[in-house]
Order: C-alpha cells, then sequence, then structure tokens
C-alpha cells in the first residue's frame, strides 16, 4: 500500500502540470457548446470583398482535420519533453481561445459563406459536409484554426529539443500554411478571421516568444561585458 501510494505521489509530481491544461479545456469546450447554441440567429455577418474570389476547394478538408492531431501532438510533445516550453505553447494558446470566446460572447458573429449545394459528390465533399453538420458557420472571429496553428508551429520552431530538426520544421511551416489555407477554401472562415487571427498570433509571438529571447540575448551580453 505503501508503495502504491508513493508511486501515485510520484506520478502527480510528474505529471502535475497537466492539470490546469485539463481544466481550461473542460471550461473552453463547455463555454464554446453554449455558444453554439446561443448564437444561432442574433449574429453579426463577416464577410469582406476576397471572400468571393476564393473557391471551394473540397480537398483541403485532409490539413483541416490534420490541425487537430497537429495542435494536439505538439502540446503533449511538450508535455512529456520540457516543462517550460509546454507552459509558453499553453500561454499562447490559452489566451488566444480566450480572447476568442470573449469576442464571440460579447459580438455574436458568423457568416454565410457555404454554397447552398455541393458542387461535386466525392469522399472529400463527403467529409466536409460532416463537418459543416457539426459545425455552425458562427462563432468564427478570430480563426481559431489560424491562431493555434501559427502557436503549434511557433512552438516548433522555438523547441531547444527539435533545433537541429530542420525537416520537421519545414513540414510544420507547410502544414500549418495548409490549414490556414483550408479555412478559406472550405468556406468555414472568412478572409476577415484569418487576417486577424494571424495578427493576434503575431502578437502574441512577440510577447511570449520574442521577448523571451530578447532578455535572453540581452543577459548574454551582460554576461559577456563582466
Amino acid at each position: 500500500m505503501v508503495q502504491k501510494m508513493e508511486k501515485l505521489k510520484h506520478v502527480y509530481a510528474k505529471y502535475r502540470h497537466g492539470i490546469p491544461l485539463l481544466i481550461y479545456m473542460v471550461i473552453y469546450l463547455v463555454w464554446f457548446k453554449w455558444l453554439e447554441e446561443s448564437n444561432t440567429k442574433n449574429y453579426r455577418i463577416i464577410h469582406v470583398s476576397m471572400d468571393d474570389y476564393i473557391p471551394f476547394c473540397e480537398v483541403f478538408i485532409i490539413p483541416y482535420f490534420l490541425w487537430f492531431a497537429y495542435v494536439a501532438l505538439v502540446v503533449i510533445f511538450l508535455f512529456l519533453k520540457n516543462r517550460q516550453e509546454y507552459y509558453r505553447v499553453c500561454a499562447f494558446l490559452f489566451t488566444g481561445m480566450t480572447i476568442f470566446l470573449i469576442i464571440s460572447t460579447l459580438w455574436p458573429n458568423g457568416h454565410h459563406l457555404r454554397p447552398a449545394v455541393m458542387p461535386r459528390e466525392n469522399f472529400f465533399t463527403d467529409a466536409v459536409a460532416f463537418l459543416w453538420n457539426l459545425d455552425t458557420p458562427t462563432n468564427i472571429w478570430p480563426s481559431i484554426h489560424v491562431y493555434n496553428s501559427m502557436g503549434a508551429h511557433f512552438a516548433i520552431i522555438r523547441s531547444s529539443g527539435l533545433e537541429n530538426k530542420k525537416g520537421i520544421k519545414i513540414a510544420s511551416g507547410v502544414l500549418a500554411f495548409s490549414i490556414i489555407l483550408s479555412t478559406m477554401f472550405l468556406k468555414q472562415h472568412s478572409v476577415f478571421d484569418v487576417i486577424t487571427g494571424i495578427a493576434l498570433g503575431s502578437v502574441m509571438y512577440m510577447l511570449i516568444y520574442r521577448r523571451d529571447a530578447v532578455l535572453a540575448a540581452r543577459m548574454q551580453h551582460k554576461s559577456a561585458a563582466y
């Protein structure tokens, strides 16, 4: 019995940094579900002229769905390998996702970009129809698919454990870029959602990642001076 208790204490001490993530995900999912159920009629339409020039392309359902595994695997990898980097990516993701929830609550929004009828019938359009059946065209600004893709990619390129893994960084960049494009080609988001998602991600990068790099450089400079 004593040995079991010691093992449990060891496991808890080793993985307790995952508790805030679990708590936040519960809060986020409950809040988002409430938004999906409440913001169905009275919402502001988001639309810019560029939306009308982007064709529907169902093959982008592949990177769109890969987003779920992409973000999750990055968080799990850092959770297991580097606690400090894990905290950084969580701070990045949690901040943007919370801003998104607050905006959607105070300023309900949506779009009318989805075609009334699928232009073709194939495996990919069936997958898109499945997605649309689950995900309403509301609560879209800024795009969390865009923002979290940027966060996952930033975490990879700034990870000390992947410092010399050029192939992984390139693959991550290609996937993140494909996911961002998918949000528009699948008519899941307006160009406005994407641009604001990129802007928010860029600001958060400067606050969370770039600031640390600048501070580290200053510390090294001071150490060299002495």
